[in-house]
């Protein structure tokens, strides 16, 4: 499958990573098994949205990077710019092991950090965009972010599925924060919450 608007060069690294994702999900579980055959629809093409919904080439913190979605997905689309970083926090020793020879392996623009999500701030001071998929309900995943976007101008993408508007309604007793909601244009029933300016209530 063809990821649109993308150089051929990144479509091969695309593809790359793809086959050895396959060949390293035999022996690791990287994803859900029953997701993996619609792979390039459910978990390349969905994960590049994120990066398209950003305003502009920055550093990304892609939290429990896992089989490298989003944070892989957006590493290989920053190789075609001269900037960008993605810093992929994973703690999960045989999934960083994965990530570190997928990022070797494509060229991909970004560093795994095998480490507790508590624990990465100090490693990763500052970013301009964080980005989770499938990690956890959306009040968790402010906590894990808050470091980075508590009284600063980044912005994070999460993934959501068709429970997104309960996961809102419980993170507003904790949070306030600005939200542009996103349908996801790979499946139906999700979105994509771009969520900036977060204060604690």
């Amino acid at each position: 499958m063809l990821i649109s608007d993308v150089s051929r060069e990144t479509q091969d690294r695309l593809q790359q990573f793809a086959d050895l994702f396959q060949k390293w999900a035999k022996t690791i579980n990287l994803v859900a098994p029953s997701t993996q055959e619609d792979m390039w629809q459910r978990h390349i093409a969905d994960s590049a949205q994120i990066f398209r919904l950003a305003d502009r080439v920055g550093t990304w913190v892609d939290l429990g990077s896992g089989g490298g979605f989003p944070g892989i997905i957006t590493a290989i689309l920053l190789s075609e710019h001269q900037d960008g970083w993605v810093h992929l926090v994973e703690s999960n020793q045989k999934k960083a092991a994965f990530l570190r020879v997928a990022l070797a392996s494509t060229g991909a623009r970004g560093t795994i950090h095998s480490v507790r999500i508590e624990d990465a701030p100090t490693l990763i001071p500052q970013c301009d965009f964080v980005s989770a998929r499938a990690l956890a309900d959306l009040d968790k995943l402010l906590e894990y972010a808050s470091p980075w976007l508590l009284d600063r101008p980044s912005t994070a993408f999460f993934h959501k599925g068709r429970d997104y508007e309960s996961e809102l309604k419980k993170a507003h007793g904790r949070w306030r924060f600005d939200l542009v909601k996103h349908q996801s244009s790979i499946q139906a029933d999700s979105v994509i919450l771009e969520i900036g300016n977060l204060q604690r209530t």
